[in-house]
């Protein structure tokens, strides 16, 4: 006799999944069309790699400071009223690139950014765990996956976007060849160019106005049978007992750290290492973001035969590699292994929450705070990696190159992750099913 197949998502769940499933791709473009503004406004406002990285810092740093108010919010309300708050927000940030680029000064986009990265840690913060719920906790990683799968679709559109929208309108003068400018001239130049970033983002806000309508109006599951009352310290104290959360929230923020320098500095590191121009170095990004892609789906099936922890530990260990190729190979060599990084990390993130975040039932929405303040990866990691770069050579070694030792050090810390999931906190696939059978 045949075993009734366990679905991935319920026919009732569908409708609510795709909604939700759409926030993945509208901060997917917002993460993207971002990552090359570190370039641009460093050209633009001559600024340093460091200082231009400072974009990351203040985006992701969004993420951390919203994560545990985000969490009290949802574990008050509903999920719903978590995603709403956050498109509310996304949107105020995209709206306040137009104060910003008529000030022509640094700050103002920083704030722009945090605003709207606030409002992404509250959508990924209430999206997540909300996605893992609407079905069989046997197939929440892969319902989590298959989710996160549009999220690199958004990503693409938002690389594309930079490419297309931004980098090949604005001008190509460099930094030192604006400081030689005329003041008046120079004024006009930045002028020009800034409105050239804000454009897009003010764009998208107009799309995210729409979405918010639509799921406003739209009737979404309300897991009412939990306990919406706070317990914020005995929930962290019981959420701390399982080493398999605290371990994922290490995992994550190296995680977050790894990818945002890999996207971020596949740009440094076309032009540093082969002397390509800006867009030149972004349509690689995308390449390796469509191979992110591709990757995240052909994972997505592969858990439904392998352990998550051993696919998450396989992959970490390809990452080392291709790093390795990145920091050791010149040339194009160098470039493809950049790019083949991308392969590694598809699977990560999603795998790394559902593996954290299962069987914790309403402790979820405070846990999903912890992870999702594991994004300060991105915030803090850049910036190091931009410091590096700007040294220029390291013992005779190109620091472009050698700045992707943070990259390789943090896919060990991702593999030790893997190995422990499936070795200590028994994370396969026999012990899930017995498990559901109990």
């Amino acid at each position: 006799m045949n075993k009734p197949k366990i679905p991935v998502i319920p026919k009732v769940m569908v409708l609510p999944f795709v909604l939700i499933t759409s926030c993945f791709a509208l901060w997917g473009f917002a993460n993207d069309i971002t990552n090359p503004m570190v370039e641009a406004f460093s050209r633009i406002l001559m600024m340093s790699n460091f200082e231009g990285s400072l974009v990351q810092f203040a985006f992701y740093g969004g993420y951390f400071a919203m994560a545990f108010p985000a969490a009290l919010f949802i574990k008050k309300y509903t999920y719903k009223a978590g995603i709403l708050v956050g498109l509310g927000l996304y949107a105020t940030g995209a709206f306040l690139f137009i104060p910003a680029s008529y000030s022509m000064i640094f700050w103002p986009f920083l704030l722009a950014y945090f605003i709207l990265t606030c409002g992404l840690s509250f959508l990924e913060t209430s999206a997540n765990p909300y996605i893992l719920s609407m079905g069989p906790q046997e197939t929440a990683t892969r319902r989590l996956n298959f989710a996160q799968s549009f999220n690199p679709m958004g990503s693409l559109l938002g690389m594309f976007t930079a490419m297309s929208f931004i980098q090949a309108k604005l001008n190509p003068a460099s930094a030192s060849e604006r400081a030689a400018m005329d003041p008046e001239a120079l004024k006009a130049l930045t002028a020009s160019d800034l409105t050239i970033i804000r454009n897009p983002y003010v764009f998208i806000a107009f799309v995210i106005l729409t979405v918010f309508i639509i799921i406003a109006i739209a009737k979404l599951p309300r897991n009412e049978d939990e306990d919406h009352d706070i317990h914020f310290m005995v929930t962290v104290r019981r959420l701390l007992k399982h080493k398999r959360y605290y371990e994922g929230v290490i995992a994550q923020f190296f995680y977050v750290g790894v990818q945002i320098m890999v996207w971020t500095f596949i740009i440094h590191y076309a032009k540093n290492e082969l002397g390509l121009k800006p867009e030149t170095g972004q349509f690689y990004n995308i390449i390796a973001m469509a191979i992110f892609v591709t990757s995240r789906f052909i994972c997505t099936f592969l858990l439904k035969y392998f352990s998550p922890g051993k696919l998450l530990m396989a992959l970490a260990i390809g990452g080392m590699a291709t790093t390795l190729g990145a920091i050791f190979l010149k040339g194009m060599p160098g470039l493809y292994s950049l790019v083949a990084i991308s392969a590694c990390m598809s699977l990560m993130f999603p795998t790394i929450y559902g593996i954290a975040l299962r069987g914790m039932g309403g402790d979820a929405k405070i846990g999903a705070a912890g992870l999702i303040m594991a994004i300060l990866g991105g915030s803090v990691m850049p910036p190091l990696m931009g410091k590096i770069i700007d040294l220029g050579t390291i013992v005779n070694f190109s620091a472009t190159r050698a700045a992707f030792f943070l990259p390789f050090i943090c896919f060990v810390v991702i593999s030790v992750y893997g190995y422990r999931s499936y070795t200590v906190h028994h994370e396969d696939i026999t012990y899930l099913r017995k498990t559901a059978k109990a």
